[in-house]
Formats: C-alpha cells, structure tokens, sequence
C-alpha cells in the first residue's frame, strides 16, 4: 500500500467517522492544542475533557496562565495526576510570553519544558499546517500492526523503526486532519483491546490482521512486579477545623503540591511532634490504602491527631500551613489527600449535626 493511498484511506475515514467536536477543536490556537496535548498524554480523552474545559475557563491565554501562581496551575490540575505536567507546562507559558511569540519550529518546541517530538509535531501540523509526523500511543498502536512491528516500542530501534514509518506516511496536504485522523484511528477503532477490525479503512492491508497477530502488537512492555512501598501520613487537624500541610519537593512524586507530612512509623509522628512542641493526642487511625504510581504501589495508613496549641506552631514561610476545611483554597493537592481532607471535613461536619 502506497502512502498515497494509506493517506487518502484514512482521510476518508475521517470525514466521516473521525472527531470534530472535541473542545480543543473550536477555533484552534496554539495554546488550546498545547494544552490539549500535553492533557492527553497518558489520559483518555472523557477524563481529559473536564478539565480542559475547567482550565481554559481559569486561564484563557498563555499570558494568564504564565502569571498564574504555581499553586493555583496545581489546584486546577489536582486529580489528573502526572503533576510534572502542569509545572512544565507552566514553566513554558512563562518562556513563551517572555520571547514573545509562539514557537513555530520543531527545534523551538521541543526546547521547552514538556514538549517532546510528537507533541511538538502535533502542535505544529494541527496549529500552523506544517507536515510534521508524530507517534503518540495510538498511532504508535496503528502502525505496529499495519506494518507487524514487532518489539515492545519503549525500545529504541523499536521506536526508531515507527518513527521512519510514521514520517513516511505523514502528507503535506491536510496534515491537521491526517494528524486528528490518526489519533482517533488508534483511540476508537484500533484499540488496545477488542479493536473493531471491521470498521478499520486500513483494514486489508493490515499486515497484523492478514497474520491473526493484532491481539499481540505492539508487543506490551517487559512486566516486573512493581515494589510497593508503607508509609504513614500525619493528618494533624486543630480546634479550628484547620489540617496542617507540607508543600512537596519541586520534583518527584506529587512535586510541588501540598500534602500530609509523612513518617516510616508512629514513634517517629510522635518524636516530630516533641520536636515542635506541639501538645497532641491521637484520635484514630484510617485503615490501609493503595495508591497505585507508574513504577511502585503507595500502601498508608493515615493518623488522625488532634492539637489545641495551633499558634505555639513555627511555620515555614510558603513551606507550611494550615489548611481550612471550610474552604476550597487554590492550592495543588494530590487526589488521595484530596479524599482525605473531604472524608475528614466530611466526618467533622456529621459530628457537629449529629
């Protein structure tokens, strides 16, 4: 099959069946297909349209979301997770409205903080007409079948190879809707599991399908069992329905968001709060939860402990404070301490009315 006649098989396919009316597709700028990337990667499109449309409501220009404070990028992000995202993404707003204009070449993009190849190539064909390939998962899942590419595509020859394939078959007409077309191709028909074959334009030059391997391509990653980790989270609440909070380092799991000091082991809660002279006692204990990241499984238990000393407390400026549970601060919370503080004000609440 030429990539002539793949081009205008899967441009056909698209006028009919392909998506029009996602958000990011009304009066497209650079920053809504940006942000709109960037949302995507490793989220399903339902979940990602919420918060799109939450985002670009709070921050309608890059100029907005560049002198938006981190916290308050972080707050509108909480529950979509990969938080590295919105800090780059944040981080690039700045970088762009500090040049002054919107990149507009490859090597421009992908300089900035969370921009790789493929995003930046989305960006370009979608935005500014440019014929730029990408290899996202979806198309990476189309053209591992199509061409029977074997190899778990992490591999770097593996993605090479997908890579060469997927820049051969990139025209220089229609390239935005070549590149839509692509996506949806791999989200709604070549699917990761029960891919509907049938409907597929590709369908009798699928080299997978003529060889009954789809179900087996691409090759998954090599599986390890993931560690998993213990840990106690330190709820301390006041007489004042306030939580105590701790910003995250600026990198790692939950960078730069608020969250519930963390200790191996209750003796070292209680040696923490002899070393801030606060005057606790404890009031119960949550039962385990799992909190599953890509590389490791998160088990905590969470201490509830009370303190009626709150203004005796050294707090470190923008390192620390207290959180009241009777407002929806701005501030970047990972969703399992999200839960928390909801079951917590939850729990206060049932208290007071019952």
């Amino acid at each position: 099959m030429s990539p002539l006649l793949f081009q205008q098989q899967v441009l056909a396919w698209f006028d009919v069946h392909g998506r029009k009316d996602l958000p990011w597709q009304q009066a497209i700028t650079p920053y809504s297909v940006w942000l709109s990337e960037i949302m995507l990667q490793q989220t399903q499109v339902a979940t990602v349209i919420p918060y799109f449309n939450a985002f670009i409501e709070r921050f309608p220009s890059i100029e907005q979301l560049a002198k938006a404070p981190l916290d308050h990028v972080l707050h509108q992000w909480s529950g979509l997770g990969y938080y590295a995202r919105a800090r780059n993404l944040h981080k690039a707003a700045q970088l762009i409205v500090g040049q002054g204009y919107f990149p507009e070449t490859l090597d421009e993009l992908v300089a900035l903080p969370g921009i790789g190849i493929s995003t930046a190539g989305a960006i370009l064909s979608i935005v500014f007409k440019k014929s730029e390939p990408i290899l996202d998962g979806n198309v990476k899942r189309v053209l591992a079948r199509f061409k029977a590419v074997n190899g778990w595509p992490g591999n770097s020859q593996v993605n090479k190879d997908l890579w060469a394939i997927s820049a051969q078959l990139t025209p220089i007409a229609r390239v935005a809707d070549y590149t839509q077309a692509m996506m949806d191709l791999g989200a709604t028909i070549c699917k990761r599991s029960k891919p509907v074959c049938d409907k597929c334009p590709l369908e009798s030059h699928c080299i997978a399908r003529q060889q009954g391997i789809v179900s087996l391509l691409p090759t998954p990653k090599p599986r390890k069992v993931l560690p998993v980790k213990s840990l106690i989270l330190l709820m301390l609440s006041n007489n004042l329905n306030q939580v105590y909070l701790e910003r995250r380092p600026p990198t790692g799991i939950w960078g730069g968001l608020w969250s519930l000091p963390e200790f191996d082991d209750i003796d070292a809660v209680h040696d923490w709060c002899l070393a801030k002279q606060i005057a606790a006692y404890d009031t119960g204990m949550l039962a385990v939860q799992r909190h599953t990241f890509s590389h490791y499984h998160l088990d905590y238990k969470t201490l509830l402990i009370q303190t009626d000393n709150p203004i005796n407390f050294v707090m470190e400026a923008n390192q620390s404070l207290w959180y009241n549970l009777e407002q929806n601060d701005a501030l970047g919370l990972p969703a399992p301490i999200k839960q928390l503080l909801q079951q917590l004000h939850g729990d206060n609440n049932n208290g007071k009315n019952g």
